[in-house]
């Protein structure tokens, strides 16, 4: 059920912020004297709708989206002969470029929003922990885990629940504990006792350790478990030996919360390393559509690989189902900023698209005057077609490929 809700959950999220998109080209119309004759969530049949002053609201039954109708988004639409002032077309280019762009600065808005909540009521990773390199340091426990799953599968256990004693505990290990020797080898660094542990065979095995200057040694019954080693480009499941353990430092919260002042600036940081990412990620979209098509036909998910909106709900039901709230709303302020980025692309019929149009003519009018030369006037829309056409069928190809391989080979969080 939890996962179920969460999926649920994700998707309605992301559904308002599209509705939220199309409210900002709305009022955004509307303060520059524009006519909005209709604001629907949704598409195909209409469920139900109201009309309030000039404006038709309503929730079509497909909830895939939303869209806003403003009179005369081109010269090619026709106008009642009532509506010819309140055209789009016919306002300053600067009054139309903050109407297309105005959806996008609303997922902006929206991203920054969602980061503030995160770090306010719901906890921001925690930095001390994600650069605290336990590798290095001495070999020191910071937890012991009472208990391993008796379902390898399972991330959770109990001993209420049948599940076996974890090795570390069942041999009286503690946090605090600084372990010097594992199976008649110095552990001088935590990273020199995993590498001991993880080549362990499964069985007895001795360890040196030293709690409140008392050196001890014990028996320790080792075990293996399968540990996911993989990388971009190897996947790979190990088995390895397991204690139980975690290092000095792990300890530390995962999440962090923060005042209402000191959120504002890990709102606005966290923004920053997102738009630096999803830059990245769009400069490496193209070598990543081969990869989502080696994973349709049943290779290893590279989890670097584009998601949909099918994949990103249904790693928010595995967060949701796993009480992960901050990965819920960081990967909902992710998905955010990069529609918001996207949309901005100067090709048709994104509104990216719609601004290089208008500066276009912009520049171009600016520079026959320059010359004298009469006015060219506005684009013809129709020798774009065959542009737009292409850019839809090219982009709706690769979402239909995302969606049937975040259906057949998603990505989880257990990869």
């Amino acid at each position: 059920m939890a996962y179920t809700g969460g999926i649920l959950l994700f998707a309605l999220g992301i559904l308002i912020s599209v509705a939220l998109h199309e409210a900002g080209h709305m009022f955004s119309a509307r303060a520059f004297g524009m006519k909005v004759t209709r604001f629907f969530i949704g598409f195909g049949p209409t469920l139900f709708s109201f009309r309030r002053k000039e404006t038709e609201y309503g929730l079509k039954a497909i909830p895939a989206g939303a869209f806003v109708s403003i009179v005369g988004m081109t010269p090619l639409d026709e106008v009642a002969p009532e509506d010819e002032s309140r055209v789009f077309w016919k306002r300053p280019v600067w009054k139309r470029t903050i109407v297309l762009a105005a959806g996008s600065l609303t997922h902006f808005v929206l991203g920054v929003v969602l980061l503030y909540i995160t770090a306010v009521f719901v906890g921001l990773p925690n930095p001390e922990r994600a650069s605290y390199d336990a590798s290095k340091e001495p070999a020191v426990l910071g937890t012991v885990n009472e208990c391993v799953p008796a379902n390898p599968d399972s991330v959770n256990c109990s001993l209420a629940n049948g599940d076996p004693k974890s090795p570390a505990a069942a041999a009286g290990l503690e946090p605090g504990d600084r372990i010097i020797t594992f199976a008649g080898q110095n552990t001088p660094t935590y990273g020199e006792l995993v590498t001991q542990v993880r080549k362990s065979p499964a069985g007895p095995t001795e360890v040196t350790y030293v709690r409140d200057g008392v050196t001890t040694t014990a028996t320790i019954t080792v075990v293996r478990r399968n540990l996911d080693i993989s990388t971009t480009d190897t996947p790979k499941v190990q088995e390895v030996g397991f204690l139980g353990v975690a290092p000095k430092g792990s300890d530390a919260p995962l999440t962090v919360t923060y005042g209402p002042v000191d959120g504002v600036g890990q709102a606005f940081d966290y923004t920053g390393q997102i738009f630096a990412g999803t830059f990245r990620a769009i400069a490496n979209f193209p070598e990543k559509i081969p990869k989502l098509w080696d994973a349709l036909m049943g290779q290893e998910r590279d989890p670097e690989t584009p998601v949909s909106v099918v994949g990103a709900s249904r790693i928010g039901g595995e967060v949701v189902e796993r009480g992960i709230w901050p990965i819920f709303f960081l990967l909902l302020a992710n998905l955010n900023f990069f529609i918001g980025v996207f949309n901005l692309f100067p090709l048709l019929p994104l509104d990216g698209g719609h601004i290089a149009i208008a500066w276009f003519e912009k520049v171009r009018s600016w520079w026959a005057a320059k010359r004298g030369k009469p006015d060219p006037g506005r684009v013809d829309y129709t020798k774009l077609l065959p542009i737009t056409y292409a850019v839809v069928l090219i982009f709706g190809g690769i979402t239909l490929l995302t969606v049937a391989t975040d259906i057949i080979n998603p990505i989880t969080l257990t990869r």
